[in-house]
C-alpha cells in the first residue's frame, strides 16, 4: 500500500513538473531524474567549501590574514544568503534552465526586457565558463602542490605544465558531464559525501595534529590584522572578500537543472538556501580551524615552494606522507567541484541556444540521442572554458582575473532579473518559496551587496601597480560583454532585428494544462505581448498536487 501510494506521489509530482514547465512555454525534453538532495547536491558540491578556501586562500592572508579570513567570511555569508534568498523566490515562481534571463525578460519593462535579457543571458554564459575555468585551474594547481610535496618541495610547476593538467582536467570533465542524466544526478550525493567528511575531518584533526610552536593564540587568530598589499585596512578587508564570494558562488547551478528536479518550484529555491547556509557554517569552522593552526609567519605561507598556502599550512601540521593522503581528497574535491560546474553551465548554455541567442544556436540545440543529455554544449563550454586558461600565459595577474570574472559576471546577471521584479511592470505570483514581507528588503540588500563588490574587484590588488599586476577582469569581462553587446546591435544581423526573449516551444495541444491562464513568456507568433510570471502549480503532497 505504501509502495503504491510512493508510486502515486511520484507521478503526481512528474505531472505538476512537466505542467509547470509548460506553462513557462517550454516541452520537456531532459529526464527528471534530480532528487531534493541532488538538486542540493550540485549547489554545494559546487561550492565545494574546503578546496575552495585553498584555491582562494591567497585572497584573505595579505588582505587581513586571520582576522579576515574569520571575519570577512562570517560577513561576506551573510550578504551571500540574502542574494540566495531574492533568487529562490524567483525560482520557485519559474523554475526552468534558462533561469536568470527568463526572469528578466519576463518581469523587464517592454522597452528594455529583450536588451536586459540579452545581457543577462550572456553575463550568466560566460559567468559559468569562467567559474568551470577557475575551478578547473585551482584543481591543476593543487596537483602541482601535490607533486611538489612528494618531491619534497624541489619540484616547480611551469606555466606549461600547470596548463596542461588544466586541459586534462577539462577534458576529463566534458567526457563525465556527456553522461545520462541518471548517472550525473547520482554522482551528486557521493559529491556531497566526500564534502562534508573532508570538511569535518580538518576542522578536527588539523588542530589535534598541528604542532603547539604552531597554535596561535586567540587574540592572533580573532583579532590580528595583516595586511600586505598597501589598501588601507578597511578595503584591504573588503577586498578579503572575494575568498567567500568565489567559493560561495553559482548557486545559480541548481536554476539551470531545473528541467531535470522533481519537485523543482520547492526544491530548488531550498537548495540554494540551504547549499548557502551550511557553506557558511561550515566554511567559517574551517577559516577558523586555520586561522588558530596556521603560525604566524604569514609571508612564509604565501611564498612557499610548494605553490598553495593551505598545502603549506597542512604541511607544516601533518608533515608530507599526512599531508599528501588529505590532499588527495582535497583535489578530488575539487574535481568533483569542476565536473559539477560544467554540468550546471552546459544547462544554461544549452537554454541560451534553445531561445536561439548564442552563436551556433542551432547546432547547440540539440539533444544526444543515447545519453538525452546536450553533449554538444557541454564540449562548447569545455573548449571556452580551455580559452580562458590560456590567460595563465599573460601571468598571474590575467588568471587571477578569470576568478573575479566568476563572480562579478554572474552577479550582474543576478542582480538584474531581482531588481526587474521591483522596478519592471509586472504582475509577479509567488512560488511555494516566499519571503512575504521581507521579499523587498532581501532584494534591496542583495542588490546593493552585488553592485558594490562588483565594483570594487574592478580593483588592482596593491594601489600601485603596472602593466603586469593590473587587475584583468574589467578587460576580460568588459571585452566579452561589449563584443555581447555589439553583436545585439550589430547591423542587419545583430539580435535587435530578431531577438524577443525566451521562445515557446510546446503548443497547447502537447500538454493538459490550461495554456492561456498559466501563460509566464510570449513565444512565437505572441512575441509582442506583454504576460505576467506565475508559479502554475503548487508543490506536491503525498495526496498530490
Amino acid at each position: 500500500m505504501s509502495s503504491s501510494r510512493n508510486v502515486l506521489r511520484e507521478e503526481a509530482i512528474k505531472k505538476a513538473d512537466e505542467e509547470l514547465l509548460a506553462a513557462l512555454g517550454y516541452k520537456q525534453e531532459f529526464l527528471r531524474a534530480f532528487t531534493p538532495i541532488e538538486v542540493f547536491g550540485i549547489a554545494f558540491s559546487i561550492i565545494g567549501l574546503l578546496p575552495s578556501v585553498a584555491s582562494v586562500l591567497f585572497y584573505a592572508i595579505p588582505n587581513g590574514g586571520p582576522s579576515a579570513m574569520v571575519w570577512g567570511w562570517a560577513v561576506a555569508s551573510l550578504f551571500i544568503l540574502f542574494v540566495g534568498m531574492s533568487m529562490g523566490e524567483l525560482a520557485s515562481a519559474a523554475p526552468t534552465s534558462g533561469g536568470l534571463y527568463f526572469w528578466t525578460h519576463s518581469l523587464s519593462s517592454p522597452r528594455w526586457r529583450n536588451l536586459l535579457s540579452w545581457i543577462v543571458g550572456y553575463a550568466n554564459t560566460i559567468g559559468s565558463i569562467a567559474s568551470v575555468a577557475s575551478i578547473d585551474w585551482g584543481c591543476a594547481v593543487q596537483v602541482m602542490a601535490a607533486a611538489s610535496i612528494g618531491s619534497g618541495q624541489t619540484f616547480v610547476a611551469t606555466d606549461a605544465q600547470t596548463f596542461g593538467c588544466y586541459a586534462a582536467i577539462v577534458l576529463s570533465h566534458a567526457l563525465i558531464c556527456g553522461l545520462a542524466t541518471k548517472v550525473l544526478a547520482r554522482l551528486q550525493t557521493v559529491y556531497v559525501v566526500i564534502n562534508i567528511a573532508l570538511c569535518l575531518a580538518v576542522i578536527i584533526a588539523l588542530p589535534a595534529a598541528t604542532p603547539k610552536e604552531l597554535m596561535n593564540s586567540a587574540s592572533f587568530a580573532l583579532g590580528n590584522f595583516s595586511n600586505e598589499n598597501g589598501w588601507n585596512n578597511g578595503f584591504a578587508f573588503i577586498l578579503s572578500f572575494l575568498a567567500p564570494l568565489w567559493t560561495i558562488c553559482s548557486f545559480d547551478s541548481s536554476v539551470h537543472i531545473s528541467e531535470e528536479a522533481s519537485n523543482a518550484a520547492t526544491a530548488v529555491p531550498w537548495a540554494i538556501v540551504m547549499a548557502i547556509t551550511i557553506a557558511g557554517v561550515l566554511g567559517w569552522a574551517i577559516n577558523v580551524s586555520l586561522a588558530f593552526c596556521m603560525g604566524t609567519d604569514l609571508d612564509g605561507i604565501l611564498d612557499s615552494p610548494i605553490g598553495q598556502p593551505m598545502a603549506q599550512i597542512f604541511f607544516s601540521s601533518f608533515g608530507q606522507h599526512g599531508t599528501l593522503a588529505l590532499w588527495a581528497f582535497v583535489v578530488l574535491a575539487q574535481y568533483m567541484m569542476g565536473s559539477s560546474m560544467l554540468l550546471a553551465a552546459s544547462r544554461q548554455t544549452f537554454a541560451f541556444a534553445r531561445d536561439g541567442a548564442l552563436p551556433f544556436s542551432s547546432w547547440l540545440y540539440r539533444m544526444n540521442g543515447y545519453t538525452k543529455t546536450p553533449v554538444n554544449t557541454v564540449w562548447y563550454d569545455a573548449l571556452l572554458a580551455l580559452a580562458l586558461g590560456l590567460l595563465a600565459f599573460a601571468g598571474d595577474a590575467a588568471i587571477d582575473a578569470v576568478f573575479a570574472i566568476s563572480v562579478v559576471a554572474l552577479y550582474i546577471a543576478y542582480a538584474i532579473p531581482i531588481a526587474a521584479r521591483w522596478l519592471g511592470h509586472n504582475e509577479f505570483t509567488p512560488g511555494p518559496f516566499n519571503l512575504g514581507w521581507f521579499s523587498l528588503p532581501c532584494a534591496v540588500i542583495s542588490v546593493l551587496w552585488m553592485t558594490f563588490m562588483s565594483i570594487v574587484f574592478f580593483f588592482p590588488t596593491t594601489p600601485q601597480t603596472d602593466t603586469a599586476d593590473m587587475n584583468y577582469t574589467i578587460v576580460v569581462l568588459g571585452g566579452i560583454m561589449i563584443l555581447s553587446v555589439a553583436y545585439y546591435y550589430f547591423p542587419k544581423y545583430g539580435g535587435v532585428y530578431w531577438f524577443t526573449g525566451p521562445i515557446r516551444n510546446i503548443d497547447e495541444k502537447d500538454w493538459n494544462g490550461d495554456a492561456e491562464s498559466n501563460s509566464v513568456q510570449s513565444g512565437k507568433g505572441e512575441r509582442g505581448e506583454k504576460t505576467s510570471m506565475t508559479a502554475a502549480v503548487k508543490p506536491v503532497t503525498a495526496e498530490g498536487t
